[in-house]
């Protein structure tokens, strides 16, 4: 009876489903490795573990059922997404929860949820429709970046004003699907001229309007969705009167970032920037070789080593090569998600995979690059590796997206995969 279940319900591609599998793995066994700080607290050292075990059941069935979902059903849910995501978005500004400093989540039925994650999906899936729909013999139609702006635009701002990260990571996936959706290039060389402008200015209003401060350790955006009873104690929020208080913050890590002063051992603050100083010392405590799991001595002193920083930790314990191979495997699902995508016939779910594959990877990338020391240090997790609330879930459902195009989709004539399989 079970086997039945399983080969009825079980589908998609066979090296998406061992990405998945290998990266829960890694997020169990390092999720129970970096969380002694949450284990003091709540006195119960298998509590953190276990409950980030269940969220993860919980993503793995929505999953399943997202996988069992034909692609073509996929459109149908855009204009829902879209409406709820951005409802919820202006509610967070208005009445939502803010945690060290920033305005990112809403209490939904006693749970904290966080709406961008929501809204990263839904523009993906709106984006995806727009250039399909626009496709021409010759790329696609020059007025499809203006429907994108008009439907990205706001969502993007919204999200920017309490996470500007995670705006700025959806941007460079919205830009990457346009570049694959084969939008003009000169238009797409505009984009990139006046979003480097702009950039450039935002930083300058930044450096001059923010008053520095002494940065709070990061909330990730990974402790959403938990149970309220163990979420961050929520502080309370002027709401859209305050959207520019984080100014301070973004100047703070600006200038962290690209200071170039040397600083000896003995004057290090290390209460200050105890993120960057703990995750270099857990770094170089690997040995290249790691110190084995389990064996993490600074997941006792870096905030959010479970969640934000976990990277680190797999450095340490995992050394240098397993490290790498984590990496290797965000690679391997974005090439593995292209093989499915050249495989479709029609450009929405080929487009849709590969906004949601860009979307996790871009993230993954982004987190190891704060976690080594390459980028300013965010707030943003580790998919599918953190421990997790909204991004867990959320991103088991990117994932059964791509399982779903990968069997349900129609496939070319000319793909050498789909003439085997006709031919026997």
């Amino acid at each position: 009876m079970i086997d039945q279940f399983l080969k009825l319900k079980i589908k998609g591609d066979g090296i998406i489903w061992a990405v998945y599998f290998i990266l829960c793995a890694v997020s169990i066994i390092e999720v129970y490795s970096s969380s002694s700080g949450l284990s003091y607290r709540s006195g119960n050292y298998f509590e953190p573990v276990l409950r980030h075990a269940g969220l993860m059941f919980v993503g793995l069935c929505l999953l399943v059922g997202t996988m069992n979902i034909k692609c073509k059903y996929f459109k149908i849910v855009t204009p829902f997404a879209l409406l709820i995501s951005f409802i919820m978005l202006i509610a967070v500004l208005a009445v939502g929860q803010s945690t060290n400093g920033a305005q990112r989540w809403i209490g939904l039925f006693g749970f904290q949820f966080q709406p961008s994650e929501l809204a990263k999906g839904a523009i993906v899936l709106a984006e995806a429709q727009i250039l399909s729909a626009m496709q021409t013999p010759d790329g696609a139609d020059r007025r499809a970046f203006k429907y994108i702006a008009y439907v990205s635009i706001p969502f993007v701002l919204l999200i920017a004003l309490e996470n500007l990260s995670t705006a700025m990571l959806l941007c460079v996936t919205i830009f990457a699907m346009m570049f694959i959706g084969r939008v003009p290039k000169a238009i797409l060389g505009k984009i990139l001229g006046g979003v480097m402008l702009a950039g450039a200015l935002f930083v300058a209003v930044v450096m001059a309007a923010g008053t520095e401060k002494t940065e709070e350790p990061v909330a990730a955006e990974t402790n959403t969705m938990t149970l309220t009873e163990s979420a961050p104690k929520p502080e309370k929020s002027g709401g859209v009167s305050k959207i520019f208080h984080r100014f301070g913050t973004w100047k703070s890590r600006i200038n962290k970032f690209l200071s170039s002063k040397e600083v000896s051992p003995d004057s290090f603050d290390i209460d200050k920037d105890a993120q960057v100083a703990h995750a270099n010392i857990a770094i170089v405590s690997s040995n290249v070789v790691g110190v084995g799991p389990g064996n993490s001595v600074q997941r006792d002193f870096l905030s959010q080593a479970y969640s934000d920083f976990i990277y680190a930790i797999i450095i340490e314990e995992m050394g240098v090569w397993g490290a790498g191979a984590v990496c290797l495997l965000y690679i391997i699902l974005l090439f593995r998600t292209a093989v499915i995508a050249n495989r479709c016939s029609n450009a929405f779910p080929a487009l849709l995979i590969m906004g949601i594959a860009l979307l996790l990877v871009t993230q993954a990338m982004f987190n190891m690059m704060v976690a080594v020391g390459l980028a300013p240090v965010t707030g943003q997790p580790l998919p599918l590796i953190s421990r997790g609330g909204t991004s867990t879930i959320m991103n088991c459902v990117y994932i059964g997206i791509i399982l779903s195009v990968s069997y349900s989709a129609k496939k070319r004539e000319d793909d050498p995969v789909t003439q085997r399989v006709t031919s026997k």
